[in-house]
């Protein structure tokens, strides 16, 4: 990783619409910026929005966290994601709205970059225009990928997703998802051990709810995180993405992969203290800031 270089950020953007009435913005890929840009990463985010009052909420927002609009599209055919938020024993559960603006990307208006790396999920790929658009973007860039897997029932393709892995350097996914991908029985340093295999990956995170999250290399090498007793919980959405914001951080900088889950773990901690998956208050990133010596924006 070459320090200075601005990660690409794709997919989606989008409301999260919660029971007691509350819209939070939101989206993996979204919080995921949203944190790099809170952190001093400058993230270049490729999205698409409607040419609607939703759409320009985000763009006022983006405007106000000093977020590049370069790479958010407008779209006049289709309107702004949203994403209906229900818990189920605790965990959230989500309706996810099809043929919204971010399934519609373009590959052809993106402005000139070197970008340290590229970060997807698996949503975006769930409409071709969009998947076409990311093939594209790591054609043109060629570097490495992270991948953030997110299999929501029914917006993901298995061929799709090996597809994915194949073109990873790096890869988050939860138990749940590395069973659904096919590494089910076994330890699971085992199951994670075929998956980096297959795909030659060369480090996997497993996250674990509650129990933290592991990360397999792939010179064997282990290390693994557990949250803090005590922890308040407000909700869980936006926790993993929480994560991973931390985990690229931690990437680009080249920090150890034990300190790294550390650090990643220790905000996902604190994201889930808050309402939503995004926090507009630069108060609470500070003491991450101050203890890990960054030059935040």
């Amino acid at each position: 990783m070459q320090r200075g270089r601005q990660p690409l950020i794709f997919g989606e953007v989008l409301f999260d619409r919660f029971p007691d009435g509350n819209v939070v913005l939101g989206g993996a890929p979204f919080n995921v910026a949203w944190h790099l840009q809170a952190f001093g990463a400058a993230p270049l985010f490729v999205s698409r929005v409607g040419n609607d009052s939703l759409g320009r909420r985000i763009r006022d927002a983006m405007r106000a966290w000093g977020m590049s609009s370069a790479g958010l599209q407008l779209d006049s055919q289709h309107p702004t994601g949203t994403v209906e938020v229900r818990f189920e024993d605790g965990e959230p559960a989500y309706n996810i709205v099809a043929e919204r603006a971010y399934d519609f990307i373009a590959a052809d208006t993106l402005p000139q970059l070197t970008p340290a790396l590229i970060y997807h999920g698996t949503l975006a790929l769930r409409a071709a225009t969009s998947a076409q658009a990311l093939a594209g973007i790591k054609r043109r860039f060629d570097a490495p990928v992270f991948l953030d897997v997110n299999l929501r029932p029914p917006w993901w393709d298995p061929q799709v997703a090996e597809a994915a892995l194949d073109d990873a350097r790096w890869v988050k996914l939860n138990e749940d998802e590395l069973t659904l991908l096919g590494a089910d029985s076994g330890e699971l340093s085992e199951r994670a051990g075929r998956l980096q295999q297959q795909h030659q990956i060369e480090l996997l995170i497993v996250t674990r709810g509650g129990d933290g999250a592991v990360a397999f290399s792939a010179d064997g090498q282990s290390a693994e995180t557990r949250p803090a007793s005590g922890n308040t919980v407000v909700d869980t959405v936006g926790a993993g993405d929480a994560f991973t914001s931390v985990t690229i951080l931690g990437l680009m900088l080249d920090w150890p992969m034990q300190q790294t889950l550390e650090r990643a773990q220790a905000f996902a901690s604190a994201v889930v203290g808050v309402r939503g998956a995004t926090v507009q208050d630069r108060d609470f990133y500070r003491p991450f800031i101050e203890q890990w010596e960054l030059s935040a924006s």
